[in-house]
């Protein structure tokens, strides 16, 4: 299951950085990440075959990999706080 427009606007609203933010800002993009990840997740334990889906996944773990690295060299405590909201490790 994909994320819907409403869920997105959801998680862009919750984890703006400004007002006029759109979810662009690198913390928005992780959290939408984040969800698209979690949902591939479950599509791939039952359908573990399915080579399209796995590369896709890893291609959106890799892409966050990098967007958290940027926010960890920019601000290290956001970087914290940004993976404590969205539960994942270090």
């Amino acid at each position: 299951m994909s994320v819907t427009k409403a869920k997105k606007a959801e998680l862009i609203s919750a984890y703006k950085t400004t007002d006029t933010d759109n979810g662009g800002s690198a913390a928005a993009q992780v959290a939408v990440l984040t969800e698209r990840i979690r949902n591939l997740t479950e599509h791939m334990k039952a359908n573990h075959k399915d080579n399209h889906s796995k590369r896709g996944l890893l291609l959106m773990v890799n892409r966050r990999k990098k967007l958290l690295a940027y926010i960890k060299k920019r601000n290290a405590a956001e970087y914290e706080e940004l993976i404590k909201k969205l539960g994942l490790r270090k």
